[in-house]
């Protein structure tokens, strides 16, 4: 396959991995929101308002979306790390250096991104561990509780929550990365339109003898 000038085969691939795990990422977080603003708790006409409430697919569909959508987000993310892990050894150790003070010292702009990486890391381990949980053990008012360590109620928390703070963290990771998403995204429209202009070298025919 040709790359583009100026772009290499890792770039576009860590671009099409980053794109798949933007999308699932999409979903999963808007499902999570869904149903963060919309509980299934309470009674028709009871305490909860929101019952059975419908916002352009039905509830069993945004439950489809998330758990699809987490599934994907997780196994894109694996190999998002192993891809990177390298880095993620290299900024360890940096970090590590940089704490104990021998010559490791990290400018302002890497610490915060290094700090940021970290958050998006833990809440999506939270999330992700949490998500697996409610995915394998089974609900219902006959499930014994605690299933595993901890109770529902509390798993339920540990999701929400990281799921919160890994959208937050999410969003102003994308934000800071912003100019590479487009100088690829650019890089990989002008190639795709690049094989759509046919040759100007043909000879044109105009039908006459």
């Amino acid at each position: 396959m040709q790359i583009n000038r100026g772009m290499s085969k890792i770039t576009l691939r860590n671009w099409w991995i980053d794109a798949v795990l933007f999308g699932s990422a999409l979903t999963a977080a808007l499902s999570g929101l869904y149903f963060l603003y919309f509980p299934s708790g309470g009674y028709q006409g009871g305490r909860n308002p929101y019952y059975n409430i419908q916002v352009l697919f039905s509830r069993h569909t945004w439950d489809d979306l998330h758990m699809w959508g987490g599934v994907v987000m997780i196994a894109v993310a694996a190999i998002h790390l192993i891809l990177h892990w390298s880095w993620v050894v290299n900024m360890t150790r940096r970090m590590i250096k940089d704490i104990t003070g021998k010559n490791g010292k990290m400018n302002l702009r890497g610490r915060l991104n290094l700090l940021l990486n970290v958050v998006v890391g833990f809440s999506f381990l939270l999330a992700a561990i949490s998500g697996v949980y409610f995915l394998f053990v089974p609900g219902g008012r006959g499930a014994v509780d605690p299933m595993f360590l901890f109770s529902r109620i509390t798993w339920d928390l540990i999701h929400t929550w990281s799921g919160v703070t890994l959208i937050v963290a999410g969003v102003i990771h994308f934000a800071i990365h912003w100019r590479w998403v487009v100088n690829v995204a650019t890089s990989i429209s002008k190639r795709l339109t690049s094989r759509k202009i046919p040759n100007q070298s043909q000879p044109v025919l105009t039908g006459k003898a």
